[in-house]
């Protein structure tokens, strides 16, 4: 009988014992860095455990979800949309989001992705088509940055977080990328005859002011050569009322005598052929020339 009683002791101490560790095993959760538990009492939500060590009560509550916080890349997406000058474009998409609320995810959507997806995409088409294709092609940043205030704006109710939205591409059928590229080629076209008529107006600028330099040049010349001639002029008229008519003669001799000098001068002429007047200049300029130099006769 005693050994009875002691067995039947030891089994309920042995069971005890079993559903401590139970208990203990049911009623802590460990939960990793990167996730979050959601708890559930008899199906209702009861509370989020966050990072680290949690208590739960064993056998009532449960863990019902374990969603991880870890940022998450949507595949990129393309979805067609129409621009105010009715152009048909693709674009390509991506989304980056994170899990901020668990409790507003698991039960107030049941396909994140799919979700996110397809706000994306409505959010593209409405932000497009209220631009040109010019417009899109020209601010792509700051579409990009209306499509990710738009898209944080509705998924905030699922308690989710895009972190990223970005517009990778947008795309244009073969017949406008056709048109464009002829569009490309006629401005280029356009520009070239205007840079070379540019260079040829710049070029008769440039030809226009160099005559008009040189003519400039030549005035300043001629008027330093008038004003020497006339400067000379004074002097010999000067020298003329002062010393008379002999003044005069004595200049015109002068030239004379310089310029047959000039004559003689030049390369293989060893003969000059010199004309009975210019004897008789030489001969007077000479007489003139004497009567100047010093203990000359008059």
């Amino acid at each position: 009988m005693p050994t009875d009683y002691i067995s039947g002791g030891g089994i309920v101490l042995l069971l005890l014992a079993l559903f401590i560790i139970v208990s203990l095993f049911l009623g802590v959760r460990i939960v990793p860095q990167a996730q979050k538990y959601v708890v559930e009492r008899f199906g209702r939500l009861r509370v989020v455990l966050g990072p680290g060590i949690n208590l739960i009560v064993p056998f009532i509550d449960t863990v019902a979800h374990k969603v991880s916080i870890l940022e998450r890349q949507l595949p990129n997406t393309r979805q067609d949309a129409i621009t105010t000058d009715n152009v048909l474009v693709q674009v390509e998409t991506s989304v980056f989001y994170r899990i901020m609320e668990p409790e507003k995810t698991v039960y107030r959507i049941r396909d994140v992705d799919a979700a996110i997806q397809t706000t994306v995409a409505g959010i593209v088409r409405s932000e497009i088509g209220t631009m040109e294709l010019d417009e899109v092609q020209a601010n792509r940043a700051r579409l990009t940055e209306r499509i990710s205030e738009a898209i944080k704006f509705v998924v905030d109710d699922w308690g989710i977080e895009v972190t990223r939205a970005e517009l990778l591409d947008v795309n244009l059928d073969e017949a406008t990328r056709k048109a464009m590229l002829q569009q490309l080629n006629a401005e280029r076209a356009r520009r070239a005859l205007v840079t070379e008529a540019e260079g040829k107006r710049r070029a008769v600028e440039l030809a226009s002011d160099g005559e008009l330099y040189a003519a400039e040049q030549e005035a300043k010349a001629r008027r330093v050569l008038a004003d020497a001639e006339a400067y000379a002029t004074g002097v010999i008229a000067e020298a003329i009322s002062k010393n008379g008519l002999e003044a005069a003669q004595y200049q015109v001799a002068l030239k004379q005598v310089e310029a047959l000098t000039k004559v003689g001068e030049g390369a293989g002429k060893q003969t000059i052929i010199v004309p009975a007047q210019a004897l008789d200049a030489f001969g007077d300029a000479f007489k003139m020339l004497g009567g100047r130099l010093p203990g000359g006769r008059d």
